[in-house]
C-alpha cells in the first residue's frame, strides 16, 4: 500500500525533475483544516494574552494562557470564516467590507459560545471590566484585534491551507 505524500504544491503545479511520478491531487480533509485552524486560533490566542499580560505587569515570562474550549471555538470560526470568505471574495467585495463581516461574524460566534459555556459553569473569559462590554462575554475593545486576526486568517491561514494537496 502506497502512503500519501503531503505537499505545498499548489494543484496543478509543474513537478518535472522532482522525482514525484504525476498522480491525481486532492485538497486535505475538512477535518484535517479544522484541526489547523484550531491550532493556530490557540497559539494565537497564548501569544495575545502573552503580550496583553506583559504589558501590564512587564512579566518577562510571557506566560500566555488559553483553555480547551477554544480549540472548538477557533476551529469552527476559522472554518466558517473559510466559506464566508469564498463568497465575499466572489461576490468582489473589498478588504474592509469583508474585515467587517469576518469581525461581526466574529463577537456573534464569542458571545454565542460565551452565553453556552456560562450556563455550564465554564466560560473562561469575562469582559466585565472592560469598556463597551456585552454581557461580559464580549467587548468592542477587542474589535482591532479580531479584524487583524481576521485578516491574518484569511490572507495566510485559509489562503495556505487551502493550498495544501495530497498526491496519491
Amino acid at each position: 500500500m502506497k502512503g500519501r505524500k503531503l505537499t505545498g504544491n499548489t494543484e496543478g503545479a509543474n513537478n518535472q525533475g522532482s522525482g514525484e511520478a504525476k498522480g491525481e491531487t486532492h485538497p486535505v480533509s475538512p477535518f484535517v483544516r479544522l484541526y489547523v485552524y484550531a491550532l493556530h486560533g490557540c497559539l494565537c490566542e497564548v501569544a495575545f494574552t502573552a503580550v496583553y499580560d506583559w504589558v501590564g505587569t512587564r512579566d518577562g515570562r510571557l506566560a500566555g494562557h488559553s483553555s480547551l474550549w477554544a480549540l472548538p471555538m477557533y476551529a469552527g470560526a476559522i472554518y466558517l470564516i473559510e466559506g464566508l470568505s469564498a463568497r465575499l471574495v466572489a461576490r468582489r467585495r473589498p478588504l474592509p467590507v469583508r474585515l467587517a463581516a469576518y469581525t461581526a461574524f466574529i463577537y456573534l460566534w464569542e458571545f454565542g459560545w460565551g452565553a453556552g459555556l456560562r450556563l455550564l459553569g465554564a466560560c473562561p473569559w469575562d469582559y466585565s471590566g472592560h469598556g463597551y462590554n456585552l454581557a461580559g462575554l464580549v467587548t468592542l475593545e477587542y474589535a482591532p484585534a479580531w479584524a487583524t486576526a481576521a485578516f491574518l486568517a484569511e490572507q495566510f491561514v485559509i489562503r495556505n491551507t487551502l493550498r495544501i494537496r495530497l498526491h496519491n
